[in-house]
């Protein structure tokens, strides 16, 4: 098993992440609708880890966006690269994702994270990180609001609400969308990551997820993870 190393010069203390997600906040492209729902490659990431060898798994399926179907995936194993801070989870597993999708055999396309994009306390959650790095245009869907506010959306599919933060001298800002995938049933909680509309990104959503909450983008990506984990846990 090859193992990701840590980058040189990555972030050590809760400073030096802060600092590198200013950074790299101002770079995040929010002006481009990102490509049309349905058309060309998307690729889904999903993390999981094993804390008692210090290891994180990454996994990038891309499915073709028309049928859905499995066109290519990817796994890597890095050390975990980051404590645990709520705000700055992207930093213990970038290194891997991004080796992950270096991995794959065809562009990426579209990025989904199964997490947060400007939904996030400082606005930048990992599929804005992952979008900024990489240039791909990126969307995070969640399966909880974090944080943050909504009212319930309607209970037919394609129902949104906006998902709200508070933030300071501007009142309550839309960071995202509840999303109603299925009737009746619990929404997904959706956001920008990069290069990537609102309005688009919710598309984008709906139709990765035909017939469960859940896109299929996290969907493959989840069940390669726990796959990938086992194999790398003796």
């Amino acid at each position: 098993m090859t193992t990701v190393s840590i980058p040189a010069g990555w972030p050590a203390t809760e400073d030096e992440a802060r600092a590198v997600q200013d950074e790299l906040r101002g770079r995040v492209v929010l002006d481009e609708p990102g490509p049309p729902p349905g058309t060309g490659r998307v690729t889904g990431v999903d993390v999981a880890y094993d804390d008692e060898r210090d290891l994180v798994v990454a996994t990038a399926v891309v499915l073709d966006a028309a049928s859905l179907t499995v066109v290519a995936q990817a796994t890597a194993v890095g050390r975990v690269s980051f404590p645990y801070v709520p705000g700055l989870l992207a930093f213990r597993e970038i290194p891997t994702v991004l080796a992950a999708l270096d991995r794959l055999p065809c562009p990426p396309g579209l990025v989904v994270c199964d997490g947060y994009g400007l939904a996030h306390p400082r606005r930048f959650g990992l599929a804005s990180h992952l979008g900024v790095l990489t240039g791909l245009p990126t969307l995070g869907v969640a399966k909880n609001p974090f944080t943050f506010t909504y009212d319930d959306p309607g209970a037919r599919r394609g129902s949104t609400s906006p998902l709200l933060a508070d933030s300071e001298g501007t009142g309550r800002e839309e960071v995202g969308r509840a999303l109603r995938t299925r009737d009746a049933v619990k929404p997904v909680f959706v956001s920008v990551g990069h290069r990537m509309s609102l309005d688009n990104a919710c598309a984008h959503t709906l139709a990765l997820a035909p017939k469960y909450r859940l896109p299929e983008t996290t969907r493959r990506a989840d069940a390669l993870c726990r796959a990938a984990l086992r194999d790398a846990t003796p």
